[in-house]
């Protein structure tokens, strides 16, 4: 292997208290070819930020204060990790928008930062163009402020983008009476069912079915460093990917 001489990535963490915060600070101190150059908590000035020269933001905050985090670094020519929910399509496009004002700089929004969880999600979207049904079961925490999942409608929002380039017929459901909510959510066509558990930490199975079989492809993340190679593999690339990209799956090479 060849020796790296360049020089390492400052990388800023905001929401460095929480627990998502915390892993990536960790992560970030044990990488050789990264500095952690501040941790932000709740409250704390963003000017910190550029005082230490970041090269690179980790948000890992909470969907109130996430846009205006990332409008910061973006403005100051800062390159931004995201894992924080709560960008709906307003707030992309807006993004997108600032983006345009600053095209060297780059954004990778992730709802999931596990790389096991990315590719299940993208393998069962190209598998769902060939079953009649599908439905999708996330499982979590029960500290967890959002449901369904960033991960499960990005899933669904997958899977509806499949089936509909491939001519496929919603998913059959007989149902005329029900119990408010007992069909779970509706994200694009796509019923998504959340359990929030204590004992859990994130996990996802998407189940689909055809006449006589089944198949699943469920990930279980046990572990909240289970998120961090994601987190730094986004790191490492994001200022090679200017402008906006959704989804971990974007930096990865699937071959699909």
């Amino acid at each position: 292997m060849t020796e790296q001489h360049s020089e390492p990535i400052l990388v800023a963490v905001l929401g460095a208290n929480g627990r998502m915060g915390a892993e990536a600070v960790k992560a970030v101190e044990a990488a050789p070819d990264m500095k952690l150059a501040a941790a932000l908590g709740r409250g704390d000035s963003l000017d910190q930020v550029t005082a230490a020269g970041a090269n690179v933001v980790v948000d890992l905050t909470v969907p109130e204060s996430t846009e205006a985090n990332v409008r910061y670094a973006v403005e100051h020519g800062i390159h931004a990790v995201v894992g924080t929910t709560g960008w709906d399509a307003g707030r992309l496009s807006s993004l997108e928008a600032l983006l345009a004002e600053h095209p060297e700089t780059g954004v990778l929004i992730a709802p999931n930062f596990a790389v096991g969880s990315v590719l299940a999600s993208a393998f069962a979207a190209k598998a769902s163009k060939y079953f009649e049904s599908v439905e999708i079961i996330e499982l979590h925490h029960p500290d967890k402020v959002d449901a369904p999942s960033g991960t499960a409608v990005r899933t669904a929002q997958l899977i509806a983008a499949e089936r509909a380039a491939a001519g496929a017929a919603p998913s059959p459901d007989a149902t005329t009476s029900e119990m408010a909510g007992a069909r779970g959510c509706d994200v694009d066509g796509v019923r998504v069912h959340s359990v929030r558990l204590r004992g859990l930490v994130a996990h996802q199975e998407v189940l689909l079915g055809g006449p006589g079989e089944q198949l699943t492809f469920r990930h279980d993340s046990y572990d909240r460093a289970s998120f961090m190679p994601g987190v730094l593999l986004g790191v490492r690339n994001v200022a090679s990917r200017p402008g906006l990209t959704v989804g971990l799956d974007g930096y990865l090479d699937l071959g699909l």
